[in-house]
């Protein structure tokens, strides 16, 4: 039987990254672990709810996820590639020596035995490192580990299939280290530095990544089958929090019974509606279907545009009341989203535009649970054509079901909270 063990969580404030680790604290305090969670502000009442202590970001620049220029103005007008090397470099790496003196005050103030932080936070890995405290990371996105086989991580391709594109893929993964990796090179340098460290070699993804344990949230056949993946990580499908009592639902809800119903949702970030919302309902608008549309943002009931007759727009719903509903998902490809579809084994319509969204997308379609549109900003009638084709092919819901039985038989929230106290 384990010890009770005194446990720092860490994310980057982001609903994304800290709802996963919510339903992880949760479980570590179910089994008598002292818990303790590192993060932006806005979470505080969240971390209360499950039983766990609010260590907030002083030092480190505490920012809004939904108007991250405020804080990282160079972030204004920039989409892409330049919109993820800024995204990285300004709010991940430039914070990370808040956050190591964040935790080092802390950890002054009352040690713990291991520290478990999200993948982005490069804060708690370099922490980490200068404390020389047992580490490990959950991984909330898919993981963007090195490997021989495929294309990189993060540029939203499958993997070859014949010597012309194994050969691309092979060059691929050269370009993206050249193209992804050096321009972070300096800014990790001056972030460890800061951090009172000493010089190194490795890159981003290789400094965030626990050599210790990683537990990864989805599941194999959602990481293209990779062959080279290390003993220390470790898939645990989909970690999310058990569903809780207190669901008020909105007046619409009864208009969802016997009806088939597809669920659009923009995410947490670049919740500009016009991008996926929008054209969806216009798609789907002379369907026989009720279309639920999440805005994203608590409390943010209604759209600036008109809706159609059989769309209902909510803020937020809990997946686990709404999913059981639903038919079909169109989304932007966020992975908290993603995953909780599929462990519904519902097919997906994606419209990926940036940050890891293209990834994901990719990575839906080869296991045959999706379409991906290779958009973020996709007509109606693309989104149409795309609902036609998932709604209308059962292999697109057969492949969902293969994935959502994998994701189902990997333990969640509890067996990450196991490894995690194992580690300590």
């Amino acid at each position: 039987m384990l010890r009770m063990a005194r446990i720092m969580l860490t994310a980057m404030p982001f609903t994304g990254h800290v709802t996963p680790m919510l339903a992880v604290a949760e479980q570590l305090g179910t089994r008598g672990h002292d818990v303790r969670f590192y993060t932006g502000r806005a979470f505080g009442d969240a971390i209360a709810a499950v039983g766990a202590r609010a260590v907030p970001w002083t030092e480190a620049p505490d920012f809004d996820e939904h108007d991250m220029a405020a804080t990282f103005p160079r972030l204004v007008g920039k989409k892409g590639l330049a919109q993820l090397l800024v995204n990285v470099e300004d709010c991940m790496i430039n914070t990370a020596p808040g956050q190591v003196a964040d935790l080092t005050a802390e950890w002054s103030r009352e040690p713990w035995d291991v520290i478990a932080g999200d993948e982005l936070s490069v804060g708690t890995a370099l922490f980490a490192e200068k404390a020389g405290c047992p580490w490990a990371t959950v991984a909330v996105l898919p993981p963007y580990m090195p490997s021989r086989f495929g294309p990189p991580s993060g540029v939203g391709l499958v993997p070859g299939t014949n010597p012309l594109t194994k050969a691309r893929d092979a060059a691929l993964r050269v370009i993206a280290a050249r193209l992804l990796g050096r321009p972070l090179q300096k800014p990790l340098a001056r972030a460890r530095d800061a951090a009172g460290l000493p010089p190194s070699r490795r890159d981003f993804n290789t400094t965030v990544m626990s050599q210790q344990l990683v537990t990864a949230s989805g599941s194999p056949a959602l990481d293209f089958a990779r062959p080279d993946r290390p003993a220390h990580l470790h898939f645990v499908g989909l970690v999310a929090r058990s569903p809780g009592d207190g669901f008020a639902p909105p007046q619409w809800w009864s208009d969802l019974e016997s009806r088939t119903v597809v669920c659009v949702t923009q995410g947490t970030q670049n919740i500009d509606p016009s991008d996926l919302i929008r054209p969806t309902l216009e798609a789907l608008a002379g369907e026989d279907v009720i279309v639920v549309a999440t805005t994203g943002i608590r409390g943010h009931d209604t759209l600036p545009f008109p809706v159609p007759h059989n769309a209902r727009v909510a803020g937020f719903i809990p997946y686990a009341q709404l999913l059981p509903r639903v038919q079909v998902m169109i989304t932007n490809g966020g992975w908290g989203g993603t995953l909780a579809a599929l462990a519904h084994d519902i097919p997906l319509v994606i419209g990926g535009g940036d940050l890891d969204k293209p990834e994901i997308a990719a990575r839906v379609a080869w296991a045959g649970a999706g379409v991906n549109l290779r958009t973020g900003t996709p007509s109606a009638e693309r989104i149409a054509a795309g609902y036609r084709r998932v709604a209308g092919d059962p292999s697109y819901r057969d492949g969902a079901a293969r994935v959502g039985a994998e994701l189902r038989s990997l333990g969640g929230a509890p067996r990450a909270a196991e490894l995690v106290a194992a580690l300590a």
